[in-house]
């Protein structure tokens, strides 16, 4: 099984969830998550057996287990809230995205290392990265018109296409790939943080160096940036893989909020750097 950052520490996701959790009944012990009927059974009398076995089986609901059908919905809800704060910060001022940018960052280290989800925290942390988004969206648009559009487009796009590959069978998450996603994912920020101080020490003026820097005619940040679209792909991979482990598992039905919290996550990611490389193109086609 291959985990994503943060994913890890939960453990309706990781090698320790089997066996943690007990079922909720109605007047009488369910089995618990990752223990078989017959295990449950012990000490039970044959009337109250058969008055199981009769009953209509149970649904994820009912039973209070992660399913496809909830995880959906709270990822609807999340990405709802996440909107709701965008159009909050695409009209607000440009310290209240800064802030936004701020919160949610330290919500995010709070949600990815919290064992037991909390959905306000996810909620919160949509709210907060909603306002960076819509700020930094209204700063982009205003730069270069349109490409806010094209982002979004673009980001459906990648998002339904790696889905329909994940459905179809055709792409999987494997340990081998996950840990050059992690090494990728540690260069990348190293990259980042000491790009930020040239930035910030007048070296270069760009976000990974002068536009004029090109590679067979390319910018160097577009090449870098798709680079790295392919790494938030191969993040989507990881949630899908890791929804399906929970769901499998009969993981609480709590856990989801989990799961909608690593996909607003990697939407937010692979929509800023989508809309990042459409920045660095029109503004290469000014120059």
């Amino acid at each position: 099984m291959a985990f994503k950052p943060g994913f890890d520490q939960s453990p309706a996701f990781n090698n320790q969830g089997p066996n943690t959790w007990g079922g909720r009944g109605a007047g009488q012990q369910q089995a618990g998550w990752g223990q078989t009927p017959q295990q449950a059974q012990g000490g039970m009398t044959p009337e109250q057996l058969q008055y199981m076995y009769d009953r209509p089986a149970a649904s994820t609901v009912d039973t209070d287990r992660m399913s496809y059908e909830d995880t959906i919905v709270k990822t609807l809800l999340a990405f709802g809230v996440l909107v709701v704060g965008a159009v909050a910060g695409w009209n607000a001022p440009m310290i209240v995205w800064i802030i936004g940018a701020v919160a949610g960052f330290v919500l995010a280290l709070v949600n990815m290392f919290k064992k037991q989800p909390s959905p306000g925290l996810v909620l919160a942390y949509s709210f907060a990265q909603g306002l960076f988004v819509g700020g930094i969206s209204h700063y982009y648009q205003n730069a270069f018109g349109g490409i806010v559009v094209q982002a979004v487009f673009g980001t459906l796009g990648v998002f339904a296409v790696t889905l329909a590959l994940f459905a179809s069978g055709k792409v999987r998450a494997t340990p081998k790939a996950t840990r050059f996603f992690l090494v990728a994912m540690v260069g990348y920020l190293v990259f980042s943080l000491i790009n930020l101080v040239l930035m910030w020490t007048g070296v270069t003026q760009t976000a990974f160096g002068a536009l004029g820097f090109e590679i067979f005619g390319i910018p160097l940040g577009v090449i870098i940036g798709i680079l790295v679209v392919v790494m938030a792909a191969y993040s989507l991979i990881l949630d899908f893989d890791q929804i399906q482990t929970g769901v499998r598992r009969g993981a609480p039905r709590i856990y989801a909020w989990t799961a909608a919290f690593g996909l607003i996550v990697t939407i937010v990611w692979l929509y800023l750097e989508i809309l990042r490389i459409l920045a660095i193109v029109a503004s290469s086609q000014r120059n």
